[in-house]
């Protein structure tokens, strides 16, 4: 074979390279090639080694790891008319590469673009208070929410997790207030609770010292005992009622009638 022939036969092995170089691709492990052939979709292939024909079939990666999508800052107006700033992340991966590629033309800005609306009409139908302490309850609601419309797509919402939920600083004062509120009300029924039980602690033991006429007695002599022990001058001891009472209706007997 002289210089000629090859030179001629060179601009052809050339083509044929390139060919078959356009022909081989390689997936990763978390890869799958969407194939279609003359427009038309024909398998689902992967990882691995792909050989696909030039100029009749066209691949398309998709990615089935799971996708962090950080949910920008919504404006939203709860329930009770208050409005906040919610921003959240969204955990999600491609099931089903080929609803991921046919059915929708970009299906990252369509979950993004959907998780915000979702998020919006989820939170507004509840109220501050639940925002902020609910959140849990929240982050399952928009969660199946998202999962059973992306269902369509080819894609699994797995977890949403609303991260700030951030107040207007007159919100936040007037929240400090109601909670001062809110502690000195509890405050107030804690005492008047124990009132109440004292109130009955005391009713039983006058009913149990005025069963026994001795029993009442003894509690005096005690009583008198322990104020004895203070360093005191002055020394106050309660005269029974029904002692008094008795003493007055005798002097009042024995008094000289004019």
């Amino acid at each position: 074979m002289n210089f000629d022939t090859l030179t001629g036969i060179a601009p052809i092995l050339i083509v044929l390279i390139a060919l078959i170089a356009a022909s081989i691709k390689i997936l990763r492990e978390y890869e799958r090639g969407v194939v279609f052939t003359l427009g038309r979709f024909s398998s689902v292939k992967g990882p691995g080694l792909i050989i696909l024909i030039p100029g009749l079939q066209q691949m398309v990666r998709v990615d089935l790891r799971v996708v962090t999508m950080d949910v920008p800052s919504q404006d939203v107006i709860s329930r009770d008319n208050v409005s906040v700033k919610v921003n959240a992340v969204v955990y999600f991966r491609v099931v089903d590469p080929q609803k991921a590629i046919i059915q929708v033309e970009n299906y990252l800005m369509a979950t993004g673009q959907l998780a915000q609306t979702t998020l919006r009409a989820v939170l507004g139908k509840h109220e501050l208070d639940e925002m902020l302490t609910e959140r849990d309850r929240l982050n399952m609601d928009v969660q199946k929410i998202l999962d059973a419309q992306t269902d369509a797509w080819g894609i699994k919402v797995a977890n949403v997790e609303i991260k700030h939920v951030d107040i207007d600083e007159s919100m936040i004062r007037a929240i400090a207030r109601q909670a001062e509120a809110e502690r000195e009300r509890r405050a107030k029924v804690i005492h008047a609770e124990g009132e109440k039980q004292a109130a009955v602690g005391l009713m039983e033991a006058a009913q149990m010292l005025g069963r026994e006429p001795g029993a009442m007695q003894l509690r005096y002599l005690q009583t008198l005992t322990q104020v004895a022990n203070d360093r005191s001058n002055t020394i106050v001891f309660p005269m029974p009622g029904d002692l008094i009472e008795g003493l007055a209706k005798t002097l009042k007997r024995d008094a000289p009638t004019s």
